[in-house]
């Protein structure tokens, strides 16, 4: 009998990035190929690319090179965000043999019909207008969470964002379709489903095609808490102007939504932004922070910012680190802008000089340390739920409660992707939390 061939992913990027790798590995499984890890020898890599960041489209070539170490005649093709943007640049790669954009890399194994190693990349890239059409996604086997897409591509123009140009138009799947996958991934023996997308706050449209919204992001959410099987359900990313009071409601009410949100703030300065052209300005931030707090006050809230937008000055880049200093928010994501080709942002004045964008990441990145302490702290003593990871890391196991404190115990492996009631008592050297349980599983 033919050994069957290897293929391997490798995934940069968002929650996104790493469903529609987990479809697409299953399309490759379905098609006779067996699935290996990415250190092991293949015969075929697939990367699945990011470009949201410059570092990203750097790290695709170390990925390639390392692929080429383990097999010098394996096939490589390359996917994503990046893949749609540049695919030339992608296919111009050493070791590179196929790039595809947007909508073809959902049919990536009807390009691979023969795995010789070509002497230029083959590129098969749509236009981003003909990216109209929704493909459901979801992570299973890689962790002991899944990622469910629900939404896909983008209509805001934030100027320094190419993720419209890379992913089209806001999109999104069928309500009954996303409770399908729920079930499916329940089915699994998964605890923890992570709702994604780009924009999902938008939820609805597009949906069947249409335009207008066939259901809101709260028929979603309100959908989902009904699922059986389905201990947890966390929202990803959401933009402030989309995370109604509604949803913030019910969430404090839910059976399976657990008190965290992840919400974009970009700049506390109403000045940048407008000049980023957001689709709100910070007192909305204000007043979703206070929601949140004062209907769960032990709530995770997770912000994202950018530092060294064209324009910010050090008194807007201070009004923005006051800003997050006095709002009672858990941890920042911080991002340094980086200039991206076709984008607005790229062409404005007042561009901050790299040593200045470092040094204002660095003291947000200091801020985000003092803020996560703090929300620890106001988290010792009480009583959670922990969902356990799979990975032995020095002798310790690792878990997230359903408010996103990272808490750890010596290593025993019947508790991986188990749930179990435990009491939080006291933060470890590492950041990590020292528990108790306070029962058996839950």
């Amino acid at each position: 009998m033919e050994n069957k061939k290897k293929v391997a992913f490798y995934t940069l990027g968002c929650k996104l990035n790493f469903s529609e790798t987990s479809t697409i590995a299953r399309d490759f499984q379905n098609e006779g190929f067996e699935r290996v890890d990415f250190e092991e020898i293949a015969d075929i890599y697939v990367i699945n690319t990011c470009s949201v960041t410059d570092n990203a489209d750097k790290q695709f070539k170390q990925i390639v090179k390392k692929a080429m170490k383990l097999n010098d005649k394996a096939f490589v093709a390359a996917v994503g965000c990046y893949a749609q943007l540049k695919p030339e640049e992608l296919a111009a790669v050493d070791g590179v043999d196929l790039v595809l954009g947007a909508t073809e890399k959902f049919k990536i194994t009807d390009y691979i019909n023969d795995l010789s190693k070509n002497d230029m990349g083959e590129v098969h890239s749509c236009e981003i207008e003909e990216a109209d059409f929704y493909v459901g996604s979801y992570s299973i086997g890689d962790r002991t969470r899944a990622f469910l897409k629900v939404q896909d591509g983008c209509d805001y123009k934030c100027t320094y964002c190419t993720i419209p140009l890379a992913r089209g138009i806001s999109r999104s799947d069928a309500l009954e379709n996303v409770l399908k996958n729920a079930k499916e991934i329940s089915q699994q023996g998964i605890k923890e489903i992570v709702l994604t997308g780009v924009n999902i706050g938008d939820y609805g449209k597009g949906e069947f095609g249409n335009k207008k919204h066939e259901h809101t992001f709260l028929d979603l959410v309100k959908a989902l808490d009904e699922v059986e099987g389905i201990e947890r359900l966390r929202i990803s990313s959401i933009e402030p102007n989309l995370l109604k009071n509604e949803t913030i409601e019910f969430v404090s009410q839910s059976r399976t939504f657990v008190p965290h949100f992840h919400i974009p703030l970009q700049s506390g300065s109403n000045d940048v932004l407008k000049k980023m052209k957001r689709r709100y300005l910070r007192e909305v931030y204000t007043d979703r922070v206070a929601k949140i707090r004062e209907v769960m006050p032990h709530a995770c809230i997770g912000v994202d910012v950018i530092v060294g937008f064209p324009g910010e000055t050090d008194e807007h880049f201070l009004e923005t680190y006051h800003f997050l200093n006095d709002l009672d928010i858990s941890y920042l994501h911080v991002f340094t802008y980086s200039e991206r080709d076709n984008t607005e942002a790229v062409e404005m004045e007042g561009v901050v000089p790299m040593n200045v964008r470092s040094k204002r990441s660095k003291m947000l990145r200091g801020l985000s340390v003092k803020k996560r302490r703090a929300f620890y702290e106001s988290q010792i003593g009480t009583n959670r739920t922990v969902l356990f990871e799979s990975e032995n890391k020095e002798g310790y196991i690792h878990g997230f409660t359903e408010n996103y404190v990272k808490v750890k115990t010596p290593w025993n492996p019947e508790l991986v992707n188990t749930l179990h009631e435990i009491n939080l008592t006291k933060i470890d050297e590492d950041g990590s939390v020292r528990m108790e349980f306070l029962n058996v599983e839950v």
